[in-house]
């Protein structure tokens, strides 16, 4: 069974007739609670096959553990949640990943852990919040991972990967590994993380509809005298409510002179009535992350000028010839060249999961050589934004979801962009 491009109702199907999108990618999206008559997302097995990929990825680097501190990627192993600081924190939960082991788990809220977490209950330990902000709370971290990893005939490892670190670990890792090699385990966690299973791909579907729902919220919200940050506290009480854990960045409301050069966050500016309107958002749903953007026009019955209708038309045609450069083993780097100059800070896309920016960049040859460019493969998950702008009459974000299908890409972002900012 095959759908067509499910946008083209919206914005006049330029770019796609005759492009077809098949199942699994094609489902236009799913409830967000648990029901009997119908498949919907699957959590374990979405946890075990996250699992299976980072042991793979594991086993292929030749490490013989992961030391992950960073809260995605102990998620993607584990499915364990934690309270959010919007703020660099070492210690609020970690993972220890042993080769052809299962991962133990370290948090400040064991009690809660073990009883609402009967996978992974006997492989949980405390630890105090910010324990790994010093010196000693790495040595006690350490001292129990080598534990744990004796256990599992490990006792002298040869190389262990690290996917982050602090000046604590900096300093005492290598001295309570000697003997070791420390590689990024970030790398490693990666090559697992850059394509998305099924379920991955429906919860991403499923951040992208209350991201849209937040968008309309706001959209119907905003006219003339509104200020940024009230439009955003609209998207932000539909987020909260549908569920949203979290959000993709500050998230941005952007207004008028602002839009060129582009302002990336939200003010309490007054907007005024003509005003091109950049809103960039993103919700979170178990985990994973929303993103997507649209430019507006302010008031009804305001009408852009012929100048803002054109830098609207350069961002929307550099989206589309990105996305039709789309396929299974296509390089980033051709998808970036073909957006043009539409383009803000070498960057034109990322990959969208459980972290808010991840591989796949679509980025520049200066950022990423092209022998170093991503491979498109089935199963990737990431956006396209380009921007154009002109001091004086305004600039334009647009960003689509798009997930990498076995013949060509599903569009997730169906989304209407502005009528009155195309040309007919």
């Amino acid at each position: 069974m095959a759908i067509k491009d499910l946008r083209d109702p919206f914005d006049l199907g330029r770019g796609y007739e005759g492009r077809e999108f098949k199942y699994p990618y094609e489902n236009p999206g799913l409830g967000l609670i648990t029901v009997d008559w119908e498949e919907r997302i699957d959590v374990k097995r979405m946890r075990s096959e996250r699992l299976a990929k980072a042991k793979a990825a594991l086993k292929a680097s030749g490490a013989d553990a992961l030391l992950l501190f960073r809260l995605e990627n102990v998620k993607y192993v584990s499915g364990y949640r934690v309270h959010d600081w919007p703020m660099i924190f070492f210690g609020l939960a970690s993972s220890l990943l042993i080769n052809g082991e299962d991962p133990y788990i370290f948090t400040m809220d064991v009690d809660h852990a073990k009883l609402r977490m009967p996978w992974v209950a006997d492989r949980t330990f405390e630890q105090p919040g910010g324990g790994l902000e010093t010196e000693d709370g790495v040595r006690n971290w350490v001292n129990k991972a080598k534990e744990l990893m004796a256990q599992a005939g490990i006792k002298q490892p040869s190389v262990i990967g690290v996917d982050a670190w602090n000046q604590a670990l900096v300093e005492r890792l290598p001295q309570l590994f000697p003997k070791t090699k420390l590689v990024d385990g970030q790398k490693i966690m990666l090559e697992a993380r850059k394509t998305k299973t099924i379920d991955e791909v429906n919860t991403l579907k499923l951040a992208y509809s209350v991201t849209a729902a937040g968008m309309a919220a706001a959209l119907e919200f905003m006219r003339p005298g509104r200020r940024e940050c009230e439009v955003l506290a609209e998207a932000w009480r539909t987020f909260t409510a549908l569920g949203s854990e979290w959000t993709q960045c500050a998230n941005i409301v952007c207004s008028g002179p602002y839009t060129a050069p582009y302002r990336r966050f939200t003010s309490d500016r007054l907007i005024e009535y003509g005003d091109m309107v950049v809103i960039d958002i993103g919700a979170r749903i178990n985990g994973y992350y929303g993103d997507f953007t649209r430019t507006w026009i302010c008031g009804k019955g305001a009408k852009p000028t012929k100048e803002q209708v054109k830098i609207h038309m350069k961002a929307y045609e550099a989206q589309r010839a990105a996305e039709a450069a789309i396929k299974p083993g296509a390089l980033t780097t051709d998808v970036y060249n073909a957006a043009g100059p539409a383009i803000l800070g070498g960057i034109l896309g990322h990959g969208l999961g459980l972290a808010s920016a991840e591989p796949p960049y679509v980025a520049s040859e200066d950022m990423i050589p092209r022998d170093k460019a991503y491979v498109l493969e089935p199963g990737m998950v990431f956006s396209i934004e380009p921007y154009f702008g002109e001091p004086g009459i305004g600039g334009v974000r647009l960003e689509d979801n798009i997930v990498v299908t076995e013949t060509g890409l599903d569009v997730i972002s169906r989304f209407p962009f502005e009528e009155k900012l195309l040309e007919h």
